[in-house]
């Protein structure tokens, strides 16, 4: 690189961290916690129903992840910006890392970014919170514990004018082990499938690749239709119904390795 790119000093934007010396074995991670876009970026040039809509964050999956996290005893590690200044489930050089456009908005602050700039708000955003979720994992590994990771995001109940029926979407990275046992545990109720609505193919398990799938650690992340979760009321009933699924499903992860 030529030393005469100047790369802007964004500061730090490390992830927040919950429960941190937590007794359980899960390690919940939300990586599209918040809708906030530090001053630094002017807003992106967004108007204030973008700035709050689906392509900013995954509206209700904190306070899900919050709520699991006191029903499981589970250390939560969760995002302090919106995922339009860095997503932090895309590596750096993925074109939705930092769109242009997302389903139905344009980014105005995303749509001319230079290389220098990608490499600032990476130095910001991407690798305080990944050096965070790792010394998380890492210190759980080196007393001895196998964390299972599991993220928690939100999607909405119509894509691009296409409803969607499915509830809680369970999706894995190369091992299915955790996130089938998911599924078999999954409230009957509700309308579970695994890999929907997304899936590995699409890119979206970048966290797990980075954190979960080199350690041989247990994961799955966890889709939950935001219409389900649209309050804080909503969100808990939420997690009283997943929190005995996530146990049902690491009780036969367990019984499976012995």
């Amino acid at each position: 690189m030529s030393e005469a790119v100047l790369i802007q000093d964004y500061g730090s934007f490390p992830a927040l961290v919950e429960n941190r010396e937590a007794a359980g074995r899960i390690v919940l991670v939300c990586e599209h916690a918040s809708c906030r876009i530090p001053e630094a970026w002017g807003g992106l040039g967004l108007a204030d129903d973008a700035a709050r809509a689906h392509v900013a964050w995954d509206p209700g999956a904190l306070d899900l992840a919050r709520g699991l996290a006191a029903r499981l005893d589970a250390c939560l590690v969760h995002a302090a910006v919106s995922r339009l200044v860095h997503d932090l489930n895309r590596s750096p050089d993925h074109p939705g890392a930092m769109p242009a456009r997302s389903e139905l908005f344009d980014i105005p602050g995303n749509a001319t970014i230079s290389p220098a700039e990608r490499l600032a708000r990476m130095r910001a955003v991407y690798i305080p919170f990944h050096t965070d979720l790792h010394g998380v994992i890492a210190q759980r590994l080196a007393l001895g514990l196998r964390p299972v990771i599991v993220t928690i995001h939100s999607f909405t109940p119509v894509y691009f004018g296409q409803p969607r029926d499915v509830e809680f979407g369970i999706i894995h990275d190369t091992d299915d082990r955790f996130a089938r046992a998911v599924l078999q545990n999954a409230p009957q109720a509700m309308v579970a499938r695994l890999n929907q609505p997304y899936s590995a193919a699409d890119g979206v398990t970048h966290t797990l690749r980075l954190h979960a799938t080199p350690y041989g650690l247990a994961h799955a992340m966890l889709e939950i239709r935001n219409d389900l979760i649209a309050t804080p009321a909503a969100a808990a009933a939420m997690a009283d119904r997943l929190a005995p699924c996530l146990r049902g499903a690491l009780a036969d992860t367990n019984q499976g390795e012995d």
